[in-house]
């Protein structure tokens, strides 16, 4: 079998708008036990979790990523962050006519700052160096990095709709989009009911963006975990509650951190990529989105359920009419 699989989906089901209020999405529950699928809502999902589990969703921000720059002779140029290296310097993607040495100058509402593109790496990003070092300045000029499917301008709801109601660390260029379901509400019912609400951190980078090909790596993505969160998980795992994941960038973080059988608190990067025969050690649910064929994502969701469920899932939720992608509806994997 193999280990994810490609589906016909319709243009028109590609969500290209956010719902209106969050928790409304459709919601396909899974269970791999009993080898069933059925649907609901995403503001119940409460009733599937028990007093004393555990629910743990990423709270990176998504930072304001793509500008928008132009060269001395007139030429367009876009510049997507992608991580910091050093002063005044970025990892970047660039999309226009422009070469090494080169500059071009990004302006909004009469300031301006100048980007030099200074080489070519390896993976085919680029290093630029901005004529300030000051984070905030170069993303007051950058605009929402909405995904390359969501085939629409910008708008000024995205920089709201295309973030998590508990995001707090700058430094993803793409959502967790799992999380985008979630309202303040929500979580504080599941507090109240006895459900443990906790925080990591994964710094959503390019590598969401890419479709593996065969034995290709993935780039590597800051993560942390407190000692607090560490120890609510592993007192979850002793106690036989349920550890439940927002979003693949979550389990990553949760099995990138694991020392013994038991969760560590980690500042570090990672580049596990889960597929095939992965042993989840703490992930025991998993909330997701609908993914693209071939992305790390879908590679994870079918370790996690299987592949052939998951097939299946997805083909039901084409005939039901399901909304895919960042903001379209939820999967519940029990």
């Amino acid at each position: 079998m193999n280990e994810t699989f490609d589906y016909y989906l319709p243009e028109e089901l590609i969500a290209q708008h956010p719902l209106k209020e969050r928790d409304k999405a459709r919601l396909m529950v899974i269970d791999r036990k009993k080898k069933e699928i059925r649907e609901d809502i995403f503001s119940e999902v409460k009733k599937y979790f028990k007093k004393g589990d555990t629910l743990v969703l990423n709270n990176s921000r998504v930072i304001p990523a793509r500008l928008r720059g132009t060269k001395k002779t007139g030429g367009k140029v876009e510049i997507f962050l992608l991580k910091k290296m050093e002063e005044c310097r970025w990892e970047v993607l660039l999309r226009g006519n422009i070469k090494q040495g080169q500059e071009c100058r990004i302006t909004k509402d009469g300031r301006s700052i100048s980007v030099n593109v200074l080489k070519k790496t390896e993976k085919g990003s680029y290093i630029a160096e901005f004529s300030t070092n000051d984070e905030t300045e170069i993303l007051y000029f950058g605009e929402t990095p909405l995904p390359p499917y969501i085939k629409r301008q910008v708008e000024k709801e995205d920089r709201a709709s295309y973030q998590t109601v508990y995001a707090k660390k700058d430094g993803s260029v793409a959502a967790p989009t799992a999380g985008l379901h979630f309202t303040n509400e929500m979580l504080k019912e599941m507090e109240e009911a006895g459900i443990n609400v906790v925080y990591v951190t994964l710094h959503i980078g390019w590598a969401s963006f890419k479709l593996l090909k065969k034995e290709q790596a993935v780039e590597e993505e800051y993560i942390e975990v407190s000692p607090e969160t560490a120890d609510i998980i592993n007192r979850t795992k002793r106690d036989s509650g349920k550890v439940i994941a927002v979003g693949t960038s979550t389990v990553r973080t949760l099995e990138s951190s694991v020392d013994r059988g038991k969760i560590v608190p980690v500042c570090r990067y990672t580049n596990l990529f889960i597929k095939g025969n992965f042993r989840f050690k703490i992930v025991d649910a998993l909330i997701t989105n609908f993914h693209l064929p071939g992305s790390t994502h879908l590679y994870l969701v079918c370790a996690f359920a299987e592949t052939e469920m998951i097939e299946k899932a997805y083909k039901k939720a084409v005939e039901k009419r399901y909304r895919f992608y960042s903001y379209g509806d939820a999967m519940l994997i029990i």
